[in-house]
């Protein structure tokens, strides 16, 4: 956070920071101003600035991404940057919003504006605005509503954002109600913040955002999607989720979230869920490699919500959770595809909440080699993650049985690792094709062969690489039992060999 010793020197600082990017900023400053508009950096642009995040190369190596506001339409906008620009885009136009690609960096110029929900909207009307004060107001937060004009670096910080920058605190504009009532989304902006910057809601906005919760079903899918996606990647998701919750937001738009609070009683004891799942969650960012990964933690936060629905109470104080991983599954790619997730997102977490039960069979080393080959084909490129999944849902407090199970876990790792020297295992595939069983067998493509290939697979997981002679006198024996006619066998002969392949 920024120090406020001396205003005048933190004011210079933003400036500073923000003429480590002049050569865009202040060309297109120039532009604007030839053509008699203004143009003022705002938004996260001088926010990062203040922060230290915004360097000449942007946060992380590449060119920077700058948002301006102006007095100028977006037509103009684009008639006075025309031969500039290096490409523009048009996606934003309807709310106001012209994009500029220079030099590899992104650029978006929003004309003054204020913008509203009515109450049966699911996307905000835009009215454009006359002034830079205008717009400022209807931003978000205070810490999103300081400018920089260009190219003559003047700051302007009209309702005290860079003292609430200092203070981590969040605050609107003007009053939180009025915010939120323009913008239900901002609920979620609020809690992504939080998570993201580590700035706390003041208590009339947490109020604000506690009343309005239920107006997040006006807001398009999408919207709250992209939204979540930014939470689920920041700093401290957990701390953002526990507000999601308390807040009621959970509720509209991540109901499986709050439905892990299950009633605990004292005569039918178990864990609970949803601290638990916090726990996984933080546990799982303390074992990503390269930055947050996404569908990790997407995983390690939906992970037992299948837990709710299959609770069962048995005798004696018991409580159990059977094939909570597979409605889990199920939820999961329900959720997903309701916030219009991308598909391979939504594909890769679904098959993890479904596979994190499944090294739990593993005991103390008991699997045969094909299940350990299944176990490695079923994750597919997912199982680096697994592993990661696997050993974050772990939150005993037994250390011995934690040991214990990080002991279990060590030796299935060490397992495949042997097997993966031996013989490709992460890409499992029948020795013989689809096209190889059609022309041994003489068969059209049909749905025997789709099942004489799944026998071949599974023959495969049994006995390891047994070369393309073994494969076919398998397949020979797999076809005569099934009755049909092979060379050198009368068809429904009926032979009854079996082997350890033996899978009909």
């Amino acid at each position: 956070m920024i120090s406020l010793d001396n205003p005048r020197d933190s004011a210079e600082r933003v400036v500073s920071d923000l003429l480590r990017v002049p050569s865009l900023a202040d060309e297109l400053g120039r532009i604007f101003a030839t053509h008699g508009h203004t143009l003022h950096l705002v938004g996260g642009t001088v926010r990062d600035a203040l922060l230290g995040k915004l360097t000449a190369t942007g946060a992380t190596g590449g060119a920077p991404d700058l948002d301006f506001t102006t007095d100028a339409r977006p037509e103009r906008v684009l008639e006075i940057t025309r031969g500039w620009a290096e490409a523009t885009w048009e996606a934003g136009i309807a709310f106001g919003t012209v994009g500029l690609a220079r030099r590899g960096a992104r650029l978006e110029v929003t004309t003054y504006r204020a913008e509203n929900y009515d109450r049966g909207s699911r996307n905000p009307t835009v009215s454009y605005g006359d002034s830079l004060d205008g717009d400022l107001v209807r931003r978000d937060f205070t810490v999103n509503a300081m400018a920089v004009s260009v190219p003559d670096h003047q700051f302007v910080d009209l309702f005290g954002g860079m003292a609430d920058l200092s203070r981590g605190v969040l605050r609107t504009p003007g009053p939180p109600a009025v915010s939120l009532d323009d913008d239900p989304l901002r609920i979620l902006r609020a809690i992504r913040f939080e998570a993201q910057l580590g700035l706390t809601p003041t208590p009339e906005l947490v109020a604000a955002m506690t009343a309005r919760a239920d107006r997040l079903k006006i807001v398009a899918p999408e919207r709250v999607r992209d939204e979540l996606r930014k939470l689920i990647v920041a700093a401290d998701p957990a701390a953002g989720l526990a507000r999601l919750v308390d807040t009621g937001a959970a509720a509209v738009v991540l109901p499986e979230l709050p439905a892990l609070r299950m009633e605990i009683d004292e005569h039918h004891q178990h864990k609970d869920v949803y601290t638990h799942t916090l726990t996984v969650l933080r546990q799982a960012i303390d074992l990503e490699d390269e930055g947050p990964d996404e569908v990790l933690r997407w995983a390690a936060l939906l992970h037992d919500i299948g837990k709710p629905r299959t609770r069962r109470h048995a005798p004696g104080g018991g409580v159990s959770f059977h094939h909570h991983e597979v409605v889990g599954r199920d939820m999961t790619r329900r959720r997903l595809a309701a916030l219009r997730f991308p598909k391979d997102v939504a594909d890769a977490v679904t098959s993890l909440v479904f596979l994190h039960l499944r090294f739990h069979g593993y005991g103390s080393g008991e699997w045969t080699d094909s299940a350990v080959r299944r176990y490695v084909h079923d994750a597919g490129p997912q199982l680096r993650r697994l592993h990661k999944l696997v050993r974050s849902d772990c939150t005993t407090r037994n250390k011995r049985k934690a040991a214990m199970l990080a002991r279990h876990y060590d030796s299935l790792e060490e397992r495949i690792a042997a097997l993966a020297a031996q013989e490709e295992i992460s890409a499992i595939r029948p020795e013989l094709s689809g096209d190889d069983i059609m022309e041994i067998l003489g068969l059209k493509p049909s749905r025997l062969v789709g099942e004489a290939r799944q026998h071949m697979l599974d023959f495969r997981f049994d006995m390891g690489l047994v070369g393309r002679d073994a494969a076919v006198a398998e397949l020979l024996r797999w076809a005569r039992k099934r009755g049909l006619a092979v060379p050198g066998t009368p068809a429904g002969s009926g032979e009854s060999a079996t082997s350890p392949g033996d899978h009909a």
